[in-house]
């Protein structure tokens, strides 16, 4: 009786977080923090927009708002390898996330994009929506069946499920699952699971890709408008390989390596690791990026 007691309560408290009652951060928090730094180390406030441009405005609760709420280190924080030592290349970012990378070369580019979205979900008590589809197109990776004890394994080019572990939805777990995440997916299957902007017109959380083997992603932090010519300028941030701290990316051509770019028409985009070619914008299918 014991043993079906403890299984139980168990199963409940995953099913109250997956509910988004229980464990999962309150909304606007970010569960890999016990406290937020000041108000000028968030994203929002430490970069200002060009001049004559404004934020565009964003719901309250939204991805949008939450990315611009995400804590930076210090200024003037080098970017550093999950392995403690310094990329090798310091003059390409303009901030450093304050947010863990994990001791082993996982937490690469898509991954990062990945693990931001869904740390907005579960901060949100969204858990039930957070699932990626893993490059071998198998059926999505979702965090109910991990939370439930369901763990993946390789059998052929698919992975499968079954249950192999106890219930657990807690962040801990959570952070687990993700490494498992960025174990099975990149950027070729995050590139199939998200929309083409056919205008061009950015959104704070669009995804900037080209999937391959390898490729590249970035993620939209922020978007300032010029409010009469309607031209957007905007954030972006990136990981990269070897895994390393997200960082808030400069601009490769501006002359003083201005973090807000601009996107032009059928024309390649240029950052300071990447190229990537026309049409590479992309888009959740829920809905906008904001969320």
């Amino acid at each position: 009786m014991q043993v079906i007691r403890q299984m139980s309560a168990a199963m409940l408290v995953v099913m109250a977080a997956l509910a988004g009652t229980s464990s999962a951060a309150p909304a606007g928090q970010y569960a890999w923090r016990s406290e937020m730094p000041a108000e000028s180390d968030r994203l929002g406030r430490r970069f200002v927009p060009p001049e004559g441009f404004v934020r565009i405005p964003v719901p309250e609760g939204s991805f949008a708002a939450w990315l611009r709420g995400l804590p930076l280190k210090p200024d003037g924080t080098p970017v550093l390898l999950h392995t403690g030592a310094p990329k090798w290349r310091q003059d390409v970012h303009a901030a450093v996330i304050d947010i863990d990378t994990g001791m082993r070369d996982l937490q690469q580019c898509a991954d990062a994009v990945m693990r931001l979205r869904a740390e907005w979900q579960f901060a949100r008590g969204e858990t039930r929506r957070i699932a990626f589809n893993d490059t071998g197109g198998s059926k999505p990776m979702s965090f109910s069946r991990w939370a439930a004890g369901e763990r993946p394994r390789a059998e052929g080019r698919a992975l499968v499920w079954a249950k192999r572990s106890p219930p657990d939805a807690s962040y801990a777990s959570f952070r687990r699952y993700m490494d498992t995440v960025f174990t099975w997916a990149g950027t070729h299957s995050l590139e199939r699971e998200l929309l083409p902007v056919r205008d061009g017109r950015v959104e704070i959380g669009d995804v900037i890709i080209k999937g391959g083997f390898p490729g590249h992603a970035v993620l939209v932090a922020d978007v300032a408008e010029h409010p009469t010519t309607g031209e957007r300028r905007f954030l972006l941030i990136q990981s990269f390989m070897p895994a390393q701290d997200m960082h808030v990316l400069k601009g490769r051509d501006t002359p003083d390596g201005s973090p807000w770019f601009r996107l032009g028409p059928d024309q390649p985009f240029v950052t300071p690791e990447w190229i990537f070619p026309p049409g590479s914008l992309r888009r959740w299918p829920t809905g906008t990026g904001q969320g």
